[in-house]
């Protein structure tokens, strides 16, 4: 019998006896340059999902791809006939094109699966975006917030961000029935090929970040990609492939890159105890300090109570 925990992580927090089902990495890239990304004047006549890459795009997608098959073959334990990756690509041509130009790097034995995934798509901005409302739209979400802004006839990234907890939830179960591959002695890698804004919201959810947090992160650019990678206690962290230097550059917070960290080692067991919960973006003073000004205040209040005085009389 599957006995599962409802967790944070976007789904279903899986017990240790379940870990040779977990992949060992989930990867996020974002699409190579596109021509939208070349001139935003494509968006006026051209669908957002048939926008196509740029040559320059394509060469992107294929260096990008000789990079992760030298991360993947690289770091795979014991053996270098174990390691396999399954791909899940959203439907708009840009992300196509990339995953036929990563897929280049891998041998068909060591890709065993991919399928189009709609919920990773981009952020719907409304149909054919002509370039000066575009503008003005845009100035707009920065004065209202770039989070909970919902563009006309389209979505926001809160919009986003609950089609991405779906897919979550999908993933975390087809991973917990075996769904992606039927080996568990395979070390599998889950590739995501994605949009800019999509990464973002998907780390959101999954390190439970705050809007705040998220509003500080930076775009990745063309065919960068973000490893989350499996630790020895069961958590997922960008701290093990990644610097500390790279997490700043994508706008993390010296709390966020400690609670990073903190993830690349601790068990599921004492993560809650000794990980930053970033209590002080919700509770003014801190709670030590709200603690001890409570103790203080018991203290004086015994101290002046009527039976105090009598017995230090007695």
């Amino acid at each position: 019998m599957v006995d599962l925990n409802q967790s944070g992580d976007g789904g279903w927090h899986h017990h240790y006896h379940h870990h040779n089902l977990l992949p060992k990495r989930i990867i996020l890239v974002r699409h190579g340059e596109s021509q939208g990304n070349l001139d935003t004047a494509a968006y006026s006549h051209i669908p957002d999902h048939k926008i196509p890459l740029t040559e320059a795009g394509r060469a992107q997608a294929r260096e990008t791809g000789a990079q992760l098959h030298d991360l993947i073959s690289s770091d795979c334990g014991n053996s270098t006939n174990t390691w396999r990756v399954y791909f899940y690509v959203s439907p708009y041509d840009r992300t196509r094109s990339t995953l036929r130009e990563i897929g280049k790097a891998f041998d068909r034995k060591r890709i065993i699966g991919v399928r189009e995934e709609c919920r990773v798509r981009e952020q719907d901005f409304g149909n054919f975006q002509v370039a000066e409302r575009m503008k003005v739209i845009k100035e707009a979400r920065e004065r209202f917030g770039r989070f909970f802004f919902r563009f006309p006839e389209g979505e926001s990234a809160a919009d986003v961000f609950d089609r991405v907890s779906n897919f979550l939830e999908s993933l975390w179960r087809d991973i917990d029935m075996n769904r992606l591959h039927k080996d568990p002695s395979h070390e599998l890698n889950l590739v995501i090929i994605t949009h800019g804004l999509t990464c973002r919201v998907f780390l959101m959810k999954w390190f439970k970040w705050t809007v705040e947090q998220f509003e500080l992160l930076n775009n990745p650019e063309n065919c960068e990609f973000r490893v989350m990678q499996l630790g020895a206690g069961g958590e997922y962290s960008l701290a093990i492939h990644h610097t500390e230097e790279e997490l700043r550059e994508w706008g993390l917070s010296e709390a966020m890159i400690a609670d990073q960290k903190c993830r690349a080692s601790a068990s599921k067991g004492n993560w809650n105890e000794n990980c930053p919960w970033f209590l002080d973006e919700f509770f003014d003073p801190p709670l030590e300090e709200l603690s001890k000004e409570n103790d203080e205040c018991y203290d004086l209040s015994q101290e002046s109570s009527p039976m105090s005085i009598n017995s230090k009389e007695e």
